[in-house]
């Protein structure tokens, strides 16, 4: 009887912080921090420190108010339970959630193909040179590691996001203690950059210019709407009515984790290196870690750099498996209903993970060179659903009117089209 009168009471005491959105907090964390990361520094430093410190000071209210206004937007949904796709199609009608379900799976599915090579790759590359043994089929190893992230999949999201929430310490531990290790090295070079024209002599591009090209860069980095739906959806079983406020907090907390660490660690990079050293290694197209290990010629980043990147990709790629997959149903689940159909949702987990496991094993062997390519495709996407259609929401749902009138709506719909306009560029240039 206690137990049923406990139940009851939940959304009553969401004032309480609970182990389940530290374990949230973590897993959005976990998401956001990924592979991005790794390449972040070399964008972001490369036009010198005037943008850098106009980086650092957009960063948080670029990162929480865009992912505050898509969860604000799962959440208006009439009926619990309704992730992204279905609040889509009760909002905007049938024809635009069938069209936006589909933008939103092809905003993070070829992610999570991108991470699947990623791994693939930097396994291999541990195995032959810090290892120092050949190097095994690529075919069986993309398959094996694809497989054992596959079976943490199957234990269900609770175990996704416990899983990533773990993952984030060793992570976080490694990237800051690397960055204390960069601080002897650090040099006044990119001080004399510290000029509007200096952005101008490394990238050739004007200082404005150059921090138009690099907020995609930024966007990606601290992305983590695929884990957002199913992160309303729980909340909004756990709290009720009162889940808003209580998913603006956990994220206010998990974007303050985001944004120290991260611009720690990309400022403690960009000081270790002149703005020449990030052009190189943005001409090498590597990731910021195996450019410090050959620059600094130390062993000790030489092993930490694939374990960090090991650690990244697995977080990353389970966080981006929960949208992909919430993306895939939706798809289903609408054809199906079209036709006066349904699914049983046990089956369709399954019929998504053998579609995933599947291409992601095949994209994988077949190594393409895709990263570039993903961030200009899937960049747009992510941009219109993140930025502009929760701000879309805003003036048209009238649930969601409550949320209209404030400046941060304006901040948002700025930085979605100058996002998108600089991918455009990027495309077209």
């Amino acid at each position: 009887m206690s137990a049923i009168h406990s139940d009851t009471t939940i959304p009553v005491q969401a004032s309480s912080w609970r182990k389940t959105d530290t374990m949230w907090m973590l897993g959005l964390y976990g998401t956001a921090i990924g592979a991005g990361v790794l390449f972040l520094p070399i964008n972001a430093g490369i036009g010198g420190l005037i943008p850098l410190i106009i980086m650092a000071i957009i960063a948080f209210p670029m990162t929480y108010f865009s992912h505050r206004g898509l969860c604000r937007f799962v959440l208006s949904g009439k009926n619990p339970g309704e992730d992204i796709t279905e609040v889509v199609e009760e909002h905007f009608g049938i024809g635009a959630g069938k069209l936006i379900t589909l933008l939103y799976f092809f905003a993070i599915y070829p992610i999570l193909l991108v991470y699947s090579v990623a791994i693939t790759n930097t396994v291999d590359s541990f195995i032959t040179h810090q290892m120092h043994l050949p190097s095994p089929p690529r075919v069986i190893l993309s398959l094996i590691l694809i497989l054992g992230l596959m079976g943490i999949v199957r234990f269900g999201e609770q175990m996704i996001v416990k899983a990533m929430s773990i993952l984030v310490f060793p992570f976080v531990a490694i990237l800051m203690l690397l960055a204390l290790y960069l601080i002897p090295s650090w040099t006044s070079a990119v001080f004399e950059t510290a000029s509007f024209s200096a952005s101008a002599s490394v990238t050739g591009k004007g200082l404005w210019m150059t921090l138009w090209l690099a907020i995609p860069v930024m966007v990606f980095s601290f992305n983590h709407s695929p884990i957002i739906s199913a992160f309303a959806v729980a909340k909004r079983e756990e709290y009720g009515d009162k889940a808003e406020k209580k998913c603006s907090k956990i994220l206010a907390c998990s974007h303050v984790m985001m944004v120290i660490t991260v611009m720690f660690f990309v400022f403690s990079c960009v000081l270790s290196l002149s703005p020449a050293d990030l052009a190189a290694a943005k001409a090498q197209n590597i990731s910021i870690l195996s450019y410090l290990a050959n620059h600094f010629d130390t062993p000790i980043i030489a092993y930490m750099a694939p374990i960090i990147a090991f650690i990244a990709i697995t977080k990353s790629f389970l966080g981006h498996y929960l949208g992909a997959r919430e993306g895939f149903n939706g798809m289903i689940i609408k054809s199906l209903r079209s036709k006066g159909k349904t699914i049983e949702l046990n089956k369709l987990n399954r019929i998504t993970a053998i579609f995933m496991l599947i291409t992601t094993w095949i994209v994988a062997t077949l190594n393409p060179s895709i990263l570039g390519m993903i961030e200009t495709l899937g960049g747009p996407i992510i941009a219109m659903l993140l930025f502009l259609m929760p701000m879309y929401a805003i003036h048209k749902v009238p649930a969601m009117r409550k949320y209209s009138g404030h400046i941060s709506n304006v901040f948002i719909v700025i930085m979605g089209l100058i996002s998108m306009s600089a991918i455009i560029y990027s495309l077209l240039g």
